[in-house]
């Protein structure tokens, strides 16, 4: 049951726009390059919002708050952008900051639809105020679980360091390795250097490392270490939470950022308009979009939607959820309850296992579907 928030939108918004209030990581040690594509989405899809008219004539304006990674800092910036007035917040690409943000808007009645983080637990209880767009971190993992199981990858090591979002994410592996024989071992990043994790990979004769770790660092050192290691030639590096998809990545390591998979939440083939946003975002961003670009856009777009239909009202925009029906760049959007997520959920985004093919590194290969 939703019940009516305090204060309401209404009583704060001065009637000249109508405000949304947006989470990006702008500064370290929030993953700058992965919250400036969600900017330019999250802005290019207002941008047109506008020049079609806006909502109901009244321009929408983005109040954008940097959350660097951090979830206090989120929460404080959920407190004031409801005091501002927003009819909703979106964006965050942190599964941990979002986190943050989505109990304190479950607090203070504030629509919030998230655009990037996959942590399944978003929320500790069901909530009628949050919805998601990016999938869950279960589904998209047991996926990359599959995709290292038909590589003939069993023996599997995860370099991590503390996070309840690598923790996760190492229990999903876990969880869904084992029934086929698979085993996980964790080596802390933290605690060993790349050459010593070199080490112990051979030690555990491992087929598969997977970075569970923060990037540039550590985890452009270890690559590096591992590729030059010889003893490791026929190691597989992969990366599930997406660090190869940036253009960084690819400029700090080149070749050897190559042939390393990871979960792209994109279909194998964009559509029409897909085709036409990517076009766009790429002229903002001066290179190629990511998925997090997609996510952006798609996020402002399914809101203007639901505030043309049911207008600014907060308890009116967590009621929507439900009755989404919007075509988004990678897809039609709908949002339904999955089971074990406690907020509304698109529960098939795409989503395909990719590399950097090292033929041509700024290409991408489809390794896997789920």
């Amino acid at each position: 049951m939703i019940t009516p928030p305090s204060p309401s939108a209404a009583e704060h918004a001065d009637g000249s726009s109508v405000r949304l209030g947006a989470l990006v990581p702008l500064t370290r040690p929030g993953w700058v390059e992965a919250g400036r594509h969600l900017l330019a989405g999250l802005d290019l899809a207002v941008h047109e919002v506008n020049e079609a008219g806006g909502i109901d004539g009244r321009p929408l304006e983005l109040l954008v708050r940097d959350t660097a990674a951090d979830p206090e800092r989120a929460a404080a910036a959920v407190d004031e952008l409801a005091g501002l007035g927003v009819a909703a917040v979106v964006g965050e690409y942190h599964s941990v900051v979002a986190r943050a943000a989505a109990a304190r808007a479950d607090a203070l009645g504030v629509p919030f639809l998230c655009s990037s983080a996959v942590l399944d637990g978003l929320t500790e209880e069901p909530t009628e105020w949050v919805a998601r767009l990016a999938p869950a971190q279960s589904r998209g993992w047991r996926i990359f679980a599959d995709f290292l199981l038909s590589e003939g990858r069993h023996r599997i090591a995860v370099a991590t360091q503390p996070s309840v979002y690598w923790a996760s994410g190492t229990r999903v592996l876990r969880d869904h390795l084992a029934p086929h024989g698979g085993t996980v071992v964790e080596l802390d990043a933290n605690a060993l250097a790349p050459e010593a994790l070199c080490d112990a990979l051979v030690e555990h004769n491992a087929a598969a490392l997977l970075l569970l770790v923060g990037t540039p660092e550590p985890a452009v050192p270890i690559v590096r270490a591992v590729r030059g290691d010889r003893r490791l030639a026929e190691l597989l590096i992969g990366a599930p939470a997406g660090q190869p998809e940036f253009a960084a990545w690819a400029s700090a390591l080149g070749e050897d950022g190559a042939g390393i998979p990871f979960l792209r939440y994109l279909p194998e083939h964009l559509g029409p308009l897909g085709e036409r946003v990517a076009k766009e975002l790429r002229e903002r961003l001066g290179g190629a979009p990511s998925f997090v670009a997609f996510e952006g856009w798609d996020t402002v777009t399914v809101l203007a939607s639901v505030l043309r239909s049911r207008g600014t009202d907060r308890p009116g925009i967590a009621g929507s959820w439900p009755r989404v029906a919007v075509e988004g760049t990678r897809g039609p959007i709908r949002f339904s309850r999955t089971p074990g997520i406690g907020v509304w959920q698109w529960t098939w985004a795409p989503l395909h296992v990719a590399d950097r093919d090292p033929a041509a590194p700024d290409r991408f290969r489809v390794r896997h579907t789920g």
